[in-house]
């Protein structure tokens, strides 16, 4: 454990991956299960993670109740498809926060029905892994918020923003824009597991304008990553927010795989 810098509380090393899947996103393996879940960031050394299922947070609860008993904390979270077609990241503090955003989300969300030989399943389960229900509303689709708008509303719940593999040739900012917008105020920006942070902003050099983080984008179990070493407090929303800035003694940091 670190010095106390600000008369707080001790600032902590947490090893975090922000961009976790369950069995209630389509694309994700049926091994990525809660109890699954939480045993592998663990053997992984991970103890910060956040659920971030596709326009959907009905999973959410049952990993954090996993995770009871464990040093691994559970940010509430979900991968929001814009009307851009562009994957935004959305971290909360409280499962309270992130059911208004459930409620937003799907107020935005066409009325479309699941087709499950298209896309596959989409389950919603318990803290054991178990059945509760099928996922009827198709999850693979844009809302018809801007990316502005998305922005916009979750910085009004105290939400963090991140776009998600800003690098990939689909769903991204510079896939699907051509470039990142420096009017929106994104928290940071994610690069997926292919390139190193200087590979990425080699190659988009925009990137070094902002703050980086890197991610699995875990859909099997083999993909957690655990790239960002992180100097906080607490694991919270607003600590995030300063180790992004590398403010008070909070950091981020993305470390090298050999």
């Amino acid at each position: 454990m670190m010095a106390n810098l600000t008369g707080e509380n001790p600032l902590k090393i947490y090893v975090a991956e922000f961009h976790v899947h369950t069995v209630l996103s389509p694309c994700a393996d049926v091994a990525m299960i809660p109890p699954l879940i939480v045993q592998e960031a663990l053997e992984r050394g991970i103890n910060l993670i956040a659920i971030t299922d596709h326009n959907s947070t009905a999973n959410v609860r049952a990993v954090q109740k996993a995770a009871i008993g464990t040093n691994l904390t559970v940010l509430p979270g979900m991968e929001l498809q814009t009307r851009e077609e562009v994957h935004l990241i959305c971290l909360f503090d409280t499962l309270a926060q992130l059911e208004t955003w459930q409620t937003l989300i799907s107020s935005h969300l066409p009325p479309l029905k699941n087709n499950i030989e298209f896309f596959g399943e989409q389950f919603v389960v318990d803290e054991t892994g178990e059945f509760i229900r099928r996922e009827s509303q198709l999850l693979l689709t844009s809302t018809n918020l801007t990316l502005s708008e998305a922005v916009s509303e979750a910085a009004k719940l105290g939400g963090l923003i991140i776009p998600a593999h800003v690098n990939r040739t689909s769903f991204s900012l510079i896939a699907n824009l051509g470039f990142v917008p420096t009017d929106v105020p994104f928290d940071a920006l994610e690069i997926s597991r292919h390139f190193s942070p200087a590979e990425a902003c080699r190659k988009f050099p925009q990137l070094r304008q902002f703050p980086l983080i890197q991610s699995g984008d875990v859909h099997y179990l083999t993909d957690f990553l655990g790239a960002n070493i992180c100097q906080l407090a607490a694991p919270t929303i607003a600590e995030l927010k300063l180790a992004f800035l590398n403010q008070q003694g909070r950091w981020l940091k993305i470390r090298t795989f050999s």
